[in-house]
């Protein structure tokens, strides 16, 4: 079996290779884009085809020396090749499952930019200190990760913190470990602005979009409404004397986005449509994937805004993922956007729903 994946595995990333290189591909910008998505995706997989292939060679060649040295081989010359034949066949059932583990079905957006909204819920002043907490939270993650992030919209609270955030983070794969975050997010803390110390809980909404390109989610500028406006800020202070505000309305979908952040009409008018194209595709996707009821539950939990996902526990200083049933005490670390515990434990959660499937 494995050896049928490995022919597969180097049949196709040898004609992914061929196209790429074709001059009609090159210039069909979305069957490039495709494809070539495609070819970073299978990299992995070729690699560990091309170490599986090594290693078959490694065991055909100390089996062939063995058998043709028979008799005329030293006693530690005869033990060293067989440590090596049991070494290879090592590394052949290994890599076959690392193999096996690669070729598991990804999520198509998993290498995709992201953007990621955070809404205050419930709990009104705290719950937007909270969507803050957050949003510094995941900014931090991101730049652990090594990726970029860009503001994209904000609408601050008159206390602090955040009625609404928007922001993209960008790189390679941003969607495949930022996924784990969307869901609701719960604090239990006691406000500052409790006088008895009492422990109130709130909430913040955390959307994570991948960034549809505009290959895959044209807007027919037809169908929108555009109106522009003077922006504000929090309290009702004027940020502007100019109409520089822009809100978008998507008449077949009634999707709508402000954007007042730029000083430039143009550049609020850009940054909407971005969130107008990813909202339009997470939509999409949505539909799809309720019209096919083929949920390929290989992401854990729902990914529903609804889904209560984890709580941050202030007065115990812990964090428990609700998903996974993981609990740090390392609850100012993870603010920091020390969340590799809990990706790593959803990955891996992922994967083996995966390959249940998969095996079923």
């Amino acid at each position: 079996m494995i050896e049928r994946l490995v022919e597969q595995i180097e049949g196709r990333y040898r004609e992914l290779t061929e196209q790429l290189s074709d001059p009609e591909t090159i210039a069909d910008r979305e069957r490039y884009a495709k494809l070539a998505r495609s070819h970073r995706e299978l990299e992995e997989a070729h690699r560990l085809a091309e170490e599986y292939r090594l290693a078959q060679s490694d065991l055909a060649g100390a089996e062939e020396l063995l058998e043709g040295g028979d008799g005329e081989l030293a006693p530690e010359e005869r033990k060293e090749l067989q440590d090596l034949i049991a070494g290879a066949r090592s590394r052949i059932e290994q890599v076959g499952e690392e193999l096996r583990l690669a070729m598991v079905e990804k999520d198509p957006n998993d290498s995709k930019n992201v953007i990621v909204e955070i809404r205050s819920g419930a709990g009104g002043d705290e719950a937007a200190l909270f969507a803050g907490d957050l949003y510094r939270m995941l900014t931090k993650f991101a730049e652990r990760r090594r990726f970029k992030t860009e503001d994209l919209s904000q609408s601050g609270a008159e206390m602090g913190g955040f009625k609404e955030v928007v922001f993209a983070v960008k790189g390679e794969g941003a969607y495949s470990v930022f996924k784990y975050e969307a869901g609701v997010h719960r604090v239990q803390r006691v406000p500052k602005t409790e006088s008895q110390g009492r422990i109130h809980t709130s909430t913040a909404t955390v959307a994570v979009l991948p960034e549809a390109e505009e290959v895959e989610i044209e807007v027919d500028p037809n169908e929108l409404q555009i109106d522009v406006y003077r922006s504000s800020g929090p309290g009702g202070q004027s940020v502007n004397t100019t109409d520089s505000a822009v809100r978008i309305t998507h008449k077949p979908s009634g999707l709508v986005v402000s954007v007042q952040d730029e000083k430039s009409q143009l550049q609020n008018r850009e940054q909407a449509l971005r969130i107008l194209r990813a909202r339009l595709y997470e939509r999409a996707l949505r539909e799809q994937q309720e019209e096919l009821a083929a949920d390929r539950r290989a992401q854990v939990g729902t990914g529903e805004r609804s889904e209560k996902v984890r709580t941050y526990n202030f007065p115990q200083g812990r964090v428990t993922d609700h998903r996974v049933k993981l609990t740090s005490h390392n609850l100012q670390g993870v603010l920091e956007g020390e969340l590799d515990e809990f990706t790593d434990a959803l990955m891996a959660e992922e994967r083996r729903q995966a390959l249940e499937a998969q095996a079923a």
